[in-house]
């Protein structure tokens, strides 16, 4: 490898896209080209970079597999931005095992939490999970990754914390991923850190309970669903208290009744507006009673563990079997 392709690369690792494209911009080896869209990647140009990725990698001869891996690797990064998660994305695994093989860790560890990343956006989170942990013992060394491939992996991390509402794992995973930000020195990694710190504070979900309405952070929610509180959780389509969940994702009809139920209590919820939310009929006829009456019925045995629920002259009301109020957390 000459001395202008290993320049361009470690100005690329460095965050300077412009100091690569003044080594190789008037070149067109492979090697050249490759370099050439990432530059175009870092500055924005996905298009052109796509275009140079893929040229590249049609130029690396059949004995230079690792080369063709590390422009598939480039691709799917861009795919990743992009949210094109088809054809680049489904290619990465095998850009992995082969980068791998080849003996480029550092390259085969980004793969790896490129996949994680892509897993965590289609919210495949135990498999996102997998893949992380998987990753970690090679991620934590201190040059198994480079800094801003750290800063990706530790941003991975903390969404995956965030969506199994563990703040203080979150914020961990955080301070890490600044850490690396640091040590890397380049803007668009730092200002990716901070927007995710941002989105850690920001309100997570509202609470309805009794005449009170109001936004909660993450870490309240976290301590709302630890407690012993009926929850119906319409972030998950669930309800629950404490350990014990009753999912309710796949009958949308009960959770919209069970929703109803706890917004209305203490008092009653009235057929009429049970019939409306969970039905979207506009008038509650007698059909519209009986088939109420079938569903909430199926809403009695479902939630037998956590609630009561009794008919009134109005409607329906729901009874906590155990001390605290039902509430009611929107997404």
């Amino acid at each position: 490898m000459d001395s202008l392709i290993i320049a361009a690369a470690r100005a690329l690792a460095a965050g300077d896209p412009l100091a690569a494209l003044k080594r190789v911009a008037l070149r067109d080896d492979p090697p050249a080209l490759a370099l050439r869209g990432i530059a175009m990647a870092q500055l924005g140009n996905l298009t052109r970079a796509k275009e140079l990725l893929r040229a590249a990698a049609r130029g690396f001869g059949p004995g230079e597999a690792v080369a063709r891996a590390r422009c598939v690797l480039a691709e799917a990064e861009i795919a990743l931005v992009t949210r094109d998660l088809g054809g680049p994305m489904q290619a990465l695994g095998a850009a992995r095992a082969t980068l791998a093989a080849g003996g480029d860790r550092a390259n085969a560890a980004h793969a790896g939490y490129l996949e994680a990343r892509c897993l965590l956006l289609i919210g495949r989170l135990d498999a996102a999970e997998r893949m992380l942990d998987a990753l970690e013992p090679d991620a934590l060394e201190p040059d198994a990754l480079p800094p801003p491939s750290c800063v990706g992996y530790w941003l991975v991390a903390a969404g995956l914390a965030m969506r199994r509402i563990r703040t203080e794992a979150a914020r961990a995973a955080l301070r890490r991923a600044a850490h690396a930000a640091r040590k890397a020195g380049i803007p668009a990694r730092a200002a990716e850190v901070k927007r995710a710190s941002h989105e850690l504070d920001a309100p997570a979900a509202t609470l309805v309970a009794r005449d009170e309405k109001r936004l909660l952070g993450l870490a309240e929610v976290e301590a709302l669903i630890a407690s012993d509180v009926l929850v119906v959780d319409a972030c998950c389509n669930l309800v629950r208290a404490g350990t014990v969940v009753v999912p309710l994702a796949g009958r949308p009809v009960l959770f919209a009744l069970a929703r109803a139920l706890a917004e209305a209590w203490p008092d009653d919820a009235s057929r009429e507006a049970l019939v409306a939310g969970a039905f979207r009929a506009r008038d509650a006829d007698e059909s519209q009673r009986a088939r109420l009456r079938v569903e909430i019925g199926r809403l009695r045995t479902a939630l037998r563990p956590l609630a009561g629920v009794n008919a009134t002259k109005r409607g329906f009301r729901l009874e906590r079997t155990r001390r605290d109020d039902p509430t009611a957390l929107d997404a």
